[in-house]
């Protein structure tokens, strides 16, 4: 098998540059100085590694970690400010363009645009590996038809693991690592649509090889064993920008615990197993399923929408736009630039007449000419496009989050590659105690 690594190369010359810039913090009359690193897009931190030592405990409180860096990266650069997002170096607007998403799951992973000849290898290891052992279909057939995919996806992405022990070995050479991510990539669309086809209680569908990556998911999700899904190639062109717009995002909640399982050695099934559950919360990758369940709620009401508008402008009633905003771009979101063109392109060719898509019509052109929403800039979000366009080609509404699965991998796998390679320490957050004082036991009868 050929080894991928080889094709990576030192984009840059230092990971970071300290600067001869220092902070200082005063402490029961002395002082400390820390030293400031400034990245490759002079992104400025304060390196606080040794502060515990040097000042005799003191540590910094920030929950959420919303100002804290817990490591360098070379992946993803993100300023949401300005509305930039660039893999690599790349600009996201290039990429969802012109790259199909196995180039971006390459460039992510190994660090540079494959050539021809690695991009061959590349995806023909990816084809070759989208079965899944007979005997996981036992486990699919264990669950109740309820269970809810992303519980599914994650236990069986865990029990991957048990199929292939020798995934546990975390020292082993480089083409047996990147065995274990070929077939992360080429089975995660196998077991998400195989949890769908279970909630229904209809018969699995088989990868086929003749297919790419995103028409073979798509196959296996609507095709049945007696009739070929017929592929339009407008849904592949969204689903192909969709997963690329979501391949990674810097440090958000399920790559972080990502980094933070895999820093304990954890091997890679594992580490993402976790991912998957931590992205499964409605406060990171449920946001597009709440986008659905806002249409509907708007539907069910009569569908005014002017009535929902005035309810979201109102600060005392507790309803909120869902889809509209985003807590990291400050301005725009530029994935949501790009597939609001998929979106209209995928509405246009299926012509198909939903309510809940009228309403989300509606809600998109309030918000680009409400001057409340213009001011706010609570612009419709790439979460907002991507509920639209997976209730469009018949996605269920709870497999939108398993979607993101599919499309976050990469990141989640290049991010758990790059702290191995850094040589990580595991990650253990410090904490204020804020319990009870010593105290003596008291017997059960004397309390």
């Amino acid at each position: 098998m050929m080894s991928y690594i080889g094709a990576q190369k030192k984009i840059h010359n230092t990971e970071y540059i300290e600067m001869s810039e220092i902070a200082k913090i005063e402490l029961g009359g002395k002082t400390y100085e820390l030293p400031i690193i400034e990245g490759t897009e002079n992104e400025k931190g304060i390196d606080i590694s040794k502060l515990r030592g040097a000042t005799g405990g003191y540590i910094t409180i920030d929950p959420g970690f919303k100002n804290t860096g817990s490591t360098k990266s070379a992946i993803t650069y993100l300023d949401g400010e300005n509305g930039i997002l660039r893999y690599r170096g790349y600009s996201i607007e290039e990429l969802a363009e012109k790259a199909s998403f196995l180039e971006v799951a390459y460039l992510i992973i190994y660090g540079e645009l494959p050539n021809e000849e690695q991009f061959g290898a590349f995806a023909h290891s990816i084809t070759n590996h989208t079965l899944v052992h007979e005997d996981m279909k036992q486990f699919f057939e264990a669950y109740p038809a309820k269970a809810h995919p992303m519980g599914v996806l994650s236990s069986m992405v865990c029990s991957l693991s048990t199929f292939y022990p020798e995934s546990l070995n975390q020292d082993r050479d480089e083409e047996a690592i990147d065995l274990t991510i070929h077939r992360l990539i080429a089975k995660l669309p196998t077991l998400a649509a195989w949890s769908y086809k279970n909630s229904m209680r209809h018969p699995v569908v088989y990868p086929k090889n003749s297919l790419d990556y995103c028409e073979n998911f798509l196959s296996m999700m609507f095709a049945m064993p007696t009739s070929e899904y017929q592929i339009d190639q407008t849904i592949v062109s969204a689903l192909n920008k969709l997963l690329i717009l979501h391949a990674d995002h810097e440090q958000n909640c399920s790559t972080s615990t990502v980094r933070l399982v895999g820093s304990s050695h954890a091997n890679l099934y594992a580490s993402i197993s976790a991912g998957i559950s931590a992205l499964w919360g409605p406060l990171h990758g449920g946001a597009n399923q709440a986008v659905i369940e806002m249409l509907e709620q708007i539907n069910n009401d009569g569908g005014d929408v002017d009535k929902w508008v005035a309810k979201a402008k109102d600060k005392s009633d507790p309803f909120r736009l869902m889809g509209f905003g985003h807590r990291v771009y400050k301005n725009f979101d530029p994935r949501a630039t790009i597939i609001k063109v998929a979106c209209d392109r995928v509405l246009d060719q299926m012509g198909i007449d939903d309510p809940l898509l009228d309403i989300a019509k509606k809600l998109e052109k309030v918000a680009l000419e409400d001057e409340y929403f213009k001011s706010r800039n609570l612009y419709p979000n790439v979460d907002f496009y991507s509920g639209i366009i997976y209730k469009a080609i018949g996605i269920p509404t709870e497999m939108f989050t398993v979607m993101f699965s599919i499309g976050r991998l990469p990141g989640w796998i290049a991010q758990w590659k790059e702290m191995r390679a850094n040589n990580e320490p595991i990650g253990r957050p410090r904490q204020i105690y804020t319990g009870s004082n010593e105290r003596d036991y008291v017997s059960l009868e004397k309390r």
